[in-house]
């Protein structure tokens, strides 16, 4: 696999999955490349049907049907690296992208996961006009009892400040935790937050990391947070 830039990478099965990135010759790239669990290496599977992919976030489609899996692709840049709204549903198997209802506005460098009932949370990043984002939204069902339906998005309360380049995660009680990034004034936090889903959604204070972060990498184990990035130690909050 050659050296790439903000990539994607997420587990789909028991597989390790590397979409897109920025290679070092420049330009953005949509390949795919799939480790198997037990292999020694990274096969090569379709190209993206929808382009180059990059500053995006990927998230596995649970019981997708496909031989090699479904993977939703959210925001990110285009190959002018200009952020997008756009979602697309793709098939690993052929790397055909099928468009999906688009995120509220334009998100890059953002944070996004599954939380435990299906619906989708992203938050924060960078968008329109290269403003960092606080802004927070969902996708979801768009009525109890709705079938074959499209999911819609909608708008959730914001954080208590803008997060670009933020990461999150569910935790064990099913809160959205979203640790650090850089805020408005491109400056790193280490402040950290928790939404709390339900009929009334807010957002909670965590406590701090030990170091202001961004662009890092996580990982949530059991009951812990663990966050490290090549400069220093990994911490576990």
């Amino acid at each position: 696999m050659p050296a790439l830039e903000n990539a994607l990478c997420c587990a789909v099965g028991d597989n390790l999955v590397v979409i897109g990135g920025v290679p070092s010759e420049g330009g953005v790239i949509g390949s795919v490349e799939m480790l198997a669990e037990g292999e020694g290496a990274f096969t090569g599977q379709p190209p993206l049907t929808c382009g180059g992919m990059t500053g995006a976030v990927a998230i596995e489609v649970i019981k997708s049907g496909s031989a090699a899996g479904h993977v939703l692709l959210l925001g990110g840049f285009d190959e002018v690296r200009d952020p997008v709204s756009t979602v697309y549903l793709v098939d690993l198997a052929t790397g055909v992208c099928t468009p999906q209802p688009n995120l509220l506005g334009e998100r890059c460098q953002f944070t996004a996961a599954r939380l435990p009932d299906g619906r989708i949370v992203c938050a924060g990043g960078r968008g329109f006009n290269d403003t960092e984002l606080s802004s927070v939204e969902v996708c979801e069902p768009p009525a109890l009892g709705a079938i074959d339906a499209a999911w819609i998005w909608r708008e959730l309360p914001a954080m208590s400040v803008a997060r670009d380049g933020c990461k999150g995660c569910v935790l064990s009680d099913g809160r959205f935790a979203v640790l650090g990034g850089d805020d408005a004034n491109d400056e790193p936090l280490s402040s950290c937050e928790a939404l709390v889903v339900g009929h009334h959604p807010h957002w909670e204070v965590l406590p701090p990391m030990h170091e202001a972060r961004s662009c890092f990498v996580y990982a949530a184990v059991a009951e812990c947070i663990l966050v490290a990035e090549w400069e220093g130690p990994p911490q576990i909050c």
